[in-house]
């Protein structure tokens, strides 16, 4: 058995936060991204069928942060698993290249590849 961790765990919602585009104010943090869409994870239940204007602002190495801008579309929202929480899954119906970098880069990131082994 392993007695090592091979990927480092990260706390997410540390990084991920998502913001009202308009108001800049928080309103939850990412559980999952794809080229298509994303889940929202908030203490308020989304409005199922709204379009909204989200901010996605990224670390980036310089210490800044990379702001995306995009507009999505709630499909379904329902209770998280954990109290005072909901989940919410959006399509992205506008969104720039750099979500395209970013969805790519967090599958790199959290994919499990096989090490080759040494001779």
């Amino acid at each position: 058995m392993f007695t090592e961790r091979r990927i480092e765990r990260h706390q997410l919602p540390c990084f991920l936060k998502v913001f009202n585009s308009v108001t800049d104010k928080p309103v939850g943090f990412i559980g999952n991204v794809s080229e298509d869409g994303l889940m929202l994870i908030s203490q308020l239940p989304m409005m199922v069928g709204a379009v909204f204007d989200l901010r996605l602002k990224v670390p980036a190495s310089d210490g800044l942060s990379q702001v995306i801008d995009l507009r999505a579309c709630c499909l379904w929202c329902h209770e998280d698993a954990t109290p005072q929480h909901y989940d919410a899954g959006f399509v992205v119906q506008r969104a720039p290249a750099e979500y395209g970098q970013l969805v790519e880069a967090l599958q790199r990131y959290f994919s499990f590849n096989p090490v080759s082994a040494s001779a």
